[in-house]
């Protein structure tokens, strides 16, 4: 190099272009070494974990496109949500926080609930906004936020009436919410596809002012009365928003910065509304034909994304926010050798693993070798420190205090001890449960949700043990309650809860502070 570079002394100009071109080409290649990755998170809504036919060896539904996400990646089969119901393990997806740490302590938000996330709270889209991502809510927001009011001192009740939405300021903007919390785009409606009003939102402002008042009494496809925007189509609201997602990924893909899109579906949960191309495709029932429609529509993103030109280093995670709602018809699809529920006990709503186990899967071909199976117990809180570390991002002492980054199962490092040291689970009525290993221990004596038996069942409870041990690895259906035999596991199990519980957090680190409330916490009285 140095008898070039004396050679070159005459040559003043080449040499400079040479150094130019050295320099560029270095730069090119870091940026190109650095680039993060692109994020796109599918978030199915009350999708069970036998509804994936790579899921469930004995599945009578067809899903062949989100099969063959599954073998592109890594595929986990002890996957579970923070709560068996939607806005709870909304609020933990994009806090890393468990549900219950919030004002909410059990059941879910309605279409016209005030906003849960307060504005000073990191989520995952603020965090990668300040990364350098451009990020995107697309779909079901069901974490509320705060209309604007007619008459301010009104708020109504609790928004299953219709005339409840009398008072709402249709043509001004809301506050407190999606792009208040991160999303430099936001487009979706405020709670489920059942719940009034049915109006679309796009970056605070409603699309079309509503002008009429729907209503569905239909046994699969019925909806709540309320106000309804022309704009409103609910046979293609799940279609609508993944158009949306597609022409927002060719959009990006032109960009040199990265994009986190948030796809929350409103399906397959209640209106179960198949377009007509997919009634009676499944052959089982308008729930199965639902499912394939959706499962169709997750071909086409993969397909966008692989025309973008961005495949390789674009994260995809398709997952659901509980288990199957037993509006899907259990006893016809199981008539039909189809449990949605797979071997687990319970659905949706409930302690048991059928409400909260959840298939989970995740593409990056950049980093995930293909065809990989996970036995970790993982939870969706996890994912907010997931892309803390892929974006370079530090977590704070009080941001994602119930995260565990799945990076490492990504690349498949071995680990020293299990991933997470345990999990909590959550019913629609606040009852907890904690996992650790093959131990659940649930702290109240019936299914806490919707399954027998209920929390309103006392005849029943009163002859149950008050609280349930079950070995989920011999015992996945949860069969057998062993509290009796194991009193010291009983024991070590409360005691681990109690102190996630006081100490604000799960994962190591400062204590925090759950969030203040006014009102007795009922379902923690095995605390005292």
């Amino acid at each position: 190099m140095k008898l070039f570079l004396n050679e070159m002394k005459n040559h003043t100009p080449i040499l400079l272009l040479f150094v130019l071109f050295m320099v560029t080409s270095c730069s090119k290649s870091t940026k190109k070494e650095e680039q993060k990755p692109n994020i796109i998170y599918v978030l199915a809504d009350d999708l069970g974990y036998g509804d994936i036919s790579s899921f469930n060896e004995n599945g009578q539904i067809k899903t062949p496109n989100i099969d063959q996400l599954a073998n592109a990646g890594i595929r986990f089969t002890d996957a579970h949500t923070s709560s068996a119901v939607c806005t709870p393990t909304r609020y933990g997806i994009l806090t890393g926080r468990y549900n219950w740490r919030s004002k909410l302590k059990s059941g879910v938000l309605t279409g016209k609930s005030k906003a849960l996330i307060p504005n000073s709270k990191t989520t995952v889209a603020s965090m990668l906004k300040k990364q350098g991502y451009h990020t995107a809510f697309i779909g079901k927001w069901h974490l509320g936020w705060d209309w604007a009011l007619k008459d301010k001192d009104s708020f109504g009740g609790i928004g299953w009436d219709f005339k409840d939405f009398d008072n709402i300021d249709f043509t001004k903007p809301i506050k407190n919410g999606p792009n208040d919390l991160g999303f430099t785009y936001a487009y979706g409606h405020s709670g489920s596809l059942d719940m009034a009003p049915y109006v679309y939102v796009e970056n605070g402002r409603v699309t079309a002012v509503p002008d009429s008042i729907t209503e569905n009494s239909g046994k699969y496809t019925w909806w709540r009365k309320g106000p309804t925007s022309k704009d409103f189509v609910h046979d293609d609201v799940t279609p609508n928003f993944f158009r949306k997602s597609f022409k927002y990924i060719t959009e990006k893909a032109k960009s040199d910065h990265p994009f986190f899109l948030y796809l929350a579906l409103p399906s397959p949960h209640t209106p179960i509304l198949p377009t007509e191309e997919w009634l009676g495709k499944s052959q089982l029932n308008p729930y199965a034909d639902f499912m394939m429609l959706i499962d169709a529509y997750m071909g086409q993103l993969a397909k966008t994304i692989k025309e973008a030109g961005i495949e390789e280093n674009t994260i995809v995670v398709f997952t659901s926010d509980n288990g199957c709602s037993p509006e899907a018809d259990y006893k016809v699809l199981k008539a039909k050798n189809h449990n949605p529920s797979y071997i687990y006990r319970g659905h949706k709503a409930d302690i048991f693993e059928g409400g909260h186990r959840v298939p989970f899967i995740v593409k990056w071909p950049k980093k995930i070798a293909r065809g990989i199976t996970s036995k970790e117990t993982i939870c969706t809180t996890d994912f907010m420190a997931t892309c803390a570390e892929i974006s370079g991002y530090n977590l704070l002492d009080n941001e994602a205090e119930d995260s565990y980054s799945l990076l490492p199962l990504f690349l498949q490092k071995k680990l020293n001890k299990p991933f997470r040291e345990a999990t909590v689970h959550h019913s629609i009525n606040g009852s907890f449960a904690i996992r650790k290993g093959e131990w659940k221990l649930i702290m109240c004596p019936g299914s806490g949700g919707w399954s027998f038996p209920r929390p309103d069942n006392k005849s029943a409870l009163d002859s149950l043990p008050k609280y349930q041990l079950y070995n989920v690895k011999e015992d996945p259906g949860e069969t057998q309650n062993v509290i009796a035999l194991n009193n010291q596991k009983v024991e070590a199990l409360k005691a681990l809860l109690i102190r996630y519980i006081k100490e604000g957090r799960s994962t190591p680190g400062t204590p925090q502070k759950n969030d203040a409330i006014d009102f007795d916490w009922k379902q923690v009285g095995f605390m005292e």
